[in-house]
């Protein structure tokens, strides 16, 4: 395995690159899956039966903490690869750990959200709009979820074998998926929530 030292560690081996660009195009895919939820929801979201609507059913307080904690967790993911490409591990653990513990105080704040929803009366089969919006949260929650445990294997992968090209490479993929979560919740931030208050 050639390494090129004038590269970042995460794109120091041709095999890095190759797979970097390759989780770049899985992004694509994920990115039309979302797309896809999200046209669902544009389409369904008016089509609430006798059930709550989102003006009645969102609150403002909690999605506005998941949308700060998850904007946060970008931040210290962004801190934990600019230490990891400065060599310093115990930095890059720390940052990463934040964003894990971040991570699952956003997943608490959703249960709490579909339990909410839940005695409210609003489940998947309430109506269209409750059951795209249920399904469009939840595929979100299942990736964060996903990315969660993804992290803490990467975290205990570089405890033990340090900083290599490959637990740099691999930390840094995690890193471009963390991101992307992030910017999916901006788009139901805006477009479900914001909208729906209004």
């Amino acid at each position: 395995m050639k390494i090129d030292n004038s590269l970042p560690l995460e794109y120091s081996t041709e095999e890095n690159r190759l797979k970097i660009l390759g989780f770049w195009i899985f992004l694509g895919a994920e990115i039309m899956l979302f797309g896809t939820l999200f046209t669902s929801y544009f389409t369904l979201v008016d089509r609430t039966g006798s059930g709550l609507g989102g003006a009645e059913l969102f609150e403002m307080a909690p999605v506005l903490i998941e949308t700060f904690v998850l904007l946060a967790s970008s931040f210290t993911i962004g801190l934990g690869i600019h230490a990891m490409r400065l060599g310093r591990k115990n930095a890059m653990l720390a940052f990463f750990g934040i964003t894990l513990i971040l991570g699952l105080v956003f997943l608490g704040v959703e249960i709490y959200d579909f339990v909410t929803y839940i005695h409210e009366g609003a489940t998947i089969q309430t109506s269209a709009f409750t059951a795209i919006l249920f399904t469009t949260l939840g595929t979100h929650g299942a990736h964060v979820t996903l990315g969660f445990f993804w992290g803490l294997f990467i975290l205990l992968q570089v405890r033990k074998r340090g900083l290599t090209p490959e637990t740099a490479n691999k930390s840094f993929i995690f890193s471009l998926y963390w991101h992307f979560l992030d910017v999916v919740w901006i788009f139901i931030f805006s477009f479900i929530y914001l909208k729906g208050l209004m």
